[in-house]
């Protein structure tokens, strides 16, 4: 079953680890949109979801007074469904201005506007899952035995590999819990100062269990410019 699918990407971030531009609005290398334009980091993730069985809606967060700079990065035309939000003082905050600009999904798929070689296939699998679970993210396994230390040279435990793993996007959640989440993780920021990872801590905190499916190698987060470069085909170096 194909459930009614909304999707974020988000981009409101400002990029300061790529030493000038924003990544998200950069070509990406060898990828050009039907118009024969170079295609933008995000443009190639909106295409992938765009073209997925079940979306209905596409929410884009953007830097507030961005929209234009946004508009010249996607594809053309920008296609139906297609909205446009400025993001807010972190990525959770943006996160929850885009979750208030949907109606009424089954599932909400949060991804990263970072990470272009998403493909179909594994967006569906979350998806599936999070119908299912409620909540579900992609895990990539480590290659490296993992070790938990103290900030100041010491190592204060001795993780177990096979138990923990990358998390990627997109992060997919049961609407309108995901919502609710968000909306009690903001009061929580106000009250406390207290800063969430990413959707599922979120999810986790409010909600109950987050399920995992697995990750892909190719569904890397562009960071730094070596990241643009390299391609899909390297080992990723960062969550």
């Amino acid at each position: 079953m194909i459930p009614r699918i909304a999707v974020i990407i988000t981009a409101a971030g400002l990029s300061l680890r790529m030493g000038g531009g924003k990544k998200e609005y950069l070509p990406l290398p060898g990828r050009f949109d039907g118009a024969g334009k170079p295609l933008s980091v995000l443009g190639a993730s909106l295409l992938v979801f765009a073209a997925l069985r079940g979306v209905e809606t596409i929410v884009i967060t953007h830097p507030p007074g961005g929209e234009a700079a946004l508009r010249e990065a996607l594809p053309a035309p920008e296609g139906a469904g297609v909205i446009l939000v400025p993001g807010g003082e972190s990525r959770r905050a943006s996160v929850q201005r885009a979750l208030e600009a949907l109606a009424s999904p089954q599932v909400a798929l949060i991804h990263d506007g970072a990470r272009p070689w998403v493909d179909g296939e594994l967006a569906l699998r979350v998806a599936g899952a999070a119908l299912e679970h409620g909540a579900a993210i992609p895990l990539l396994p480590l290659s490296e035995t993992p070790k938990e230390h103290d900030g100041a040279g010491l190592i204060t435990g001795h993780l177990r590999r096979g138990r923990v793993g990358l998390a990627q996007t997109p992060q997919g959640f049961l609407w309108p819990g995901i919502l609710e989440a968000h909306r009690k993780a903001e009061r929580r920021e106000r009250e406390e100062g207290f800063e969430y990872t990413d959707d599922a801590e979120v999810w986790a905190e409010f909600m109950g269990p987050v399920a995992v499916v697995p990750g892909s190698a190719r569904n890397r987060k562009i960071t730094f410019p070596g990241d643009l470069e390299a391609g899909p085909e390297v080992p990723p170096c960062s969550a």
